[in-house]
């Protein structure tokens, strides 16, 4: 099994809620891709609750092989979720695929 760990930075907001509520957003709409990928086993997005740290997000999916990983980001669910509420916002990424 891969375990696939993404962290974003978002870009700055002028209002706080309004970074809360697109960080919601980002969640709801990767969490509900479960079901719909075949290979995603499971997928779960959490806010850092750490001021001081860089990143606001992580997004922990397990999929069953480093391939499936390639089959996640190409699929049209993920690719829609991607263009619509993340890439507008996204200030920077880092990500770590493992085998667990």
């Amino acid at each position: 099994m891969i375990k696939h760990v993404v962290m974003f930075k978002l870009t700055e907001f002028a209002d706080p809620e309004a970074k809360t509520a697109k960080m919601q957003e980002i969640k709801e709409r990767l969490e509900a891709l479960t079901g719909v990928i075949d290979c995603l086993k499971s997928i779960r997005v959490d806010f850092n609750v750490n001021p001081e740290e860089t990143w606001d997000l992580i997004l922990t999916a397990e999929l069953p092989t480093l391939e499936d990983v390639k089959t996640y980001a190409m699929h049209p669910a993920h690719v829609a979720v991607s263009k619509e509420v993340i890439v507008p916002v996204k200030a920077d990424r880092a990500c770590v695929d493992y085998e667990f």
